[in-house]
């Protein structure tokens, strides 16, 4: 008898209202970066009816118009139109000031050796962060999360293509897994809202959806006839975006991440510089578990880190393979602590983390498909991990 499981996770377009937020900081973030790497920021963003408010932490010698790149962001996603009730002509605040010093002190070090003190950046705050992989997929990403964010890329695809024209920019995707003894085996319930015109048929915007979208991102042999498909369920979905409900940066990190597959820190990412943690550090840990079930060492792996506020190295390290190891977790243990420097600083120099890369991940998905060419998803590692193996069994 086969020990059955539901599993869902959701995504959102670049027009949902905390999406917008966390481009607009995204993109304040690398404006920053493109003129003073060493930049710090802590951006948060609040979207509503007719207005967006930037406010947060900020120490750099770069000179940005903060106000210009939200205006860039808004109109790029699409809100030009006034009938949409938020467009990128919206009133805009900033209330930006520097980093607290007892916050950069513990970053910050005063030791005479640049390269030494470069080695020796402590961590900007303390927490928890997480990464994780599996094999369920062919990046490594669980089933659900990785459907729901091709979902809504090509919902937006649709939209900015002219192929579904009365599209509008807000929306939603939601896939539940059925899994089999662990095994994903069909799709169970998809969920798809769109924002839409007010004078497009629903029955014509469901088959256009079901169409378009669904059967052509959801492979064939995971739909079935029992598959429930739910498009636009309330039957209307013409106000959205800020315009409809307040938009705020950070408040989408299981969208972010694994889709609630994983464990999370709770530290979003958008508006943060890579001194951060709670941003550097859950790239290391997604690579790092990337790598072990790249390597064929687990088909599933959980790396949890976590940092003391000023202090370099990791306070804990913790690999959970939940059953599924090829290789001892004490021996993966001492793998990673031997192979990867965890120090804020290291992962900043190993991942480039100072380059103005981060609104390529904003929307869709930090990980996975969505982060392809970013370095934290590379598996180098794997094949050295696996060449080494080999070498010590010959020995």
């Amino acid at each position: 008898m086969s020990d059955k499981m539901l599993f869902t996770s959701e995504s959102v377009t670049e027009g949902h209202p905390d999406k917008v937020c966390d481009q607009i900081a995204d993109r304040i973030l690398d404006a920053l970066l493109e003129q003073d790497p060493q930049s710090r920021c802590a951006c948060e963003v609040i979207a509503e009816p007719g207005a967006v408010h930037i406010m947060g932490e900020i120490t750099t010698a770069a000179e940005v118009d903060y106000v210009s790149c939200a205006r860039d962001v808004i109109r790029k996603i699409g809100y030009t139109d006034p009938l949409l009730g938020f467009t990128d002509q919206c009133a805009i605040t900033c209330t930006l000031h520097r980093q607290s010093q007892d916050i950069a002190m513990g970053v910050d070090c005063s030791l005479e050796s640049k390269k030494q003190r470069d080695k020796d950046i402590g961590a900007g705050d303390q927490g928890m962060m997480f990464g994780y992989a599996c094999s369920e997929t062919e990046d490594y990403m669980p089933l659900a999360i990785q459907l729901a964010n091709k979902l809504t890329c090509k919902l937006t695809e649709l939209r900015k293509s002219g192929e579904l024209p009365y599209l509008r920019p807000d929306g939603k995707a939601q896939i539940t897994v059925e899994y089999h003894n662990g095994k994903p085996k069909r799709v169970s319930a998809v969920v798809v809202s769109a924002q839409h015109d007010p004078d497009v048929e629903m029955d014509k915007l469901r088959e256009d959806i079901f169409e378009n979208l669904i059967k052509a991102v959801i492979p064939a042999h995971l739909l079935d006839g029992q598959t429930k498909v739910y498009i636009n369920p309330t039957g209307r979905f013409v106000l959205g975006g800020p315009a409809a409900d307040t938009g705020l940066t950070g408040r989408k990190i299981i969208v972010d991440t694994y889709g609630g597959y994983a464990r999370h820190g709770g530290g979003a990412f958008s508006g943060k510089d890579p001194t951060k943690v709670d941003r550097s550090a859950a790239y290391a840990a997604r690579y790092i578990a990337k790598n072990i079930v790249a390597a064929g060492f687990a088909d599933q792996c959980e790396i949890q880190l976590s940092y003391a506020i000023g202090v370099a190295q990791p306070v804990s390290i913790r690999i959970d393979t939940f059953g599924t190891e090829k290789l001892d977790r004490t021996e993966l243990q001492r793998l990673v602590e031997s192979s990867i420097d965890l120090r804020p600083a290291a992962i900043i120099q190993k991942f480039n983390l100072r380059a103005p890369i981060y609104s390529l991940v904003s929307c869709y998905g930090h990980f996975g498909a969505n982060a392809e060419g970013m370095p934290w998803e590379d598996t180098s590692l794997a094949k050295k991990w696996k060449l080494c193996f080999q070498i010590e069994e010959i020995a």
